[in-house]
């Protein structure tokens, strides 16, 4: 799929691959460019071209054949990402919204968790490598390499190695994070999932600082490039009503009732729309 002119159409697209078929780093680049009318998004996609192009000489450089343990790969990544071009994580200014957009990430070469976890993840796809975004709580990981030798690497702190004990630390669940044999455990997030955990920092952040017409714009995004889930419509019909937006929320809750099995939960919703039987948008 072409992402270099972001519109509407491309991001309903998007909902409509299948969860493979998602280039992260190009589809959040996608994301970033509605936010940011008449900027040309070939600038940047040749930077991620370069980023892989340059992950690739490395290798080739050190001689590996592809087989190497995850560890290595980390190693690779870290002294692209964080030293060849400077990725890091946002320490200063951690909550600010510019944080999880893509364009302002690649340009300021900071970001949170999520959004540099989505550059080392798709640049380690190119090369074939196997890497997944972590689904750990408030601060998002990657994992990289075979299941026979995986790493967890930490693309917020420069791409640096995540040893056990660390990661016991960080998730505060030492049984949850470490499986009786010692090895780890943690659960990867789909393509999808993660550019909705982009989105949700984006949301939670707009909502928090009182403004709900962003919140709202962001969690629409969200239902279109995620259709199947549910917390995202739920939220969404939420803040349509705080807008006076009956209609539409009516029609967002619709849309959950379709992609819901759960009885009780189709329960909860059947009930919502009752109550909002006869009303109309002001």
């Amino acid at each position: 799929m072409d992402y270099a002119a972001p519109t509407n159409e491309n991001i309903a697209y998007i909902g409509l691959l299948a969860d493979e078929e998602i280039e992260l780093d190009s589809a959040a680049l996608a994301l970033s460019g509605l936010d940011h009318e008449g900027v040309d998004l070939e600038p940047y996609l040749d930077l991620l071209g370069q980023i892989s192009a340059t992950v690739n000489a490395e290798n080739a450089a050190a001689g590996q054949d592809g087989s190497q343990s995850g560890e290595v790969q980390g190693a690779l990544l870290s002294r692209v990402f964080g030293t060849r071009f400077d990725f890091a994580g946002d320490r200063s200014a951690y909550d600010a919204p510019l944080n999880a957009d893509m364009i302002r990430v690649l340009d300021r070469r900071r970001g949170l968790p999520v959004s540099l976890s989505i550059l080392y993840v798709a640049a380690a796809r190119r090369m074939g490598w196997t890497a997944y975004p972590l689904n750990t709580p408030r601060h998002v990981l990657v994992s990289l390499g075979p299941d026979s030798d995986r790493a967890v690497i930490d693309p917020f702190n420069r791409g640096a190695l995540v040893q056990p004990d660390q990661l016991a630390a960080l998730l505060g669940q030492t049984s949850k994070a470490l499986t009786s044999s010692g090895g780890l455990y943690l659960e990867p997030m789909s393509n999808r999932m993660t550019l909705v955990r982009l989105l949700l920092n984006q949301a939670t952040r707009a909502e928090q600082a009182g403004d709900s017409w962003r919140a709202c714009t962001l969690y629409e995004r969200m239902t279109i490039v995620a259709p199947e889930h549910g917390a995202g419509w739920w939220t969404l019909a939420r803040l349509q009503l705080v807008h006076g937006e009956v209609d539409a929320a009516r029609a967002s809750l619709s849309a959950m009732l379709e992609i819901t099995r759960d009885p009780e939960r189709r329960s909860h919703i059947a009930a919502a729309l009752e109550r909002l039987a006869g009303q109309s948008s002001v």
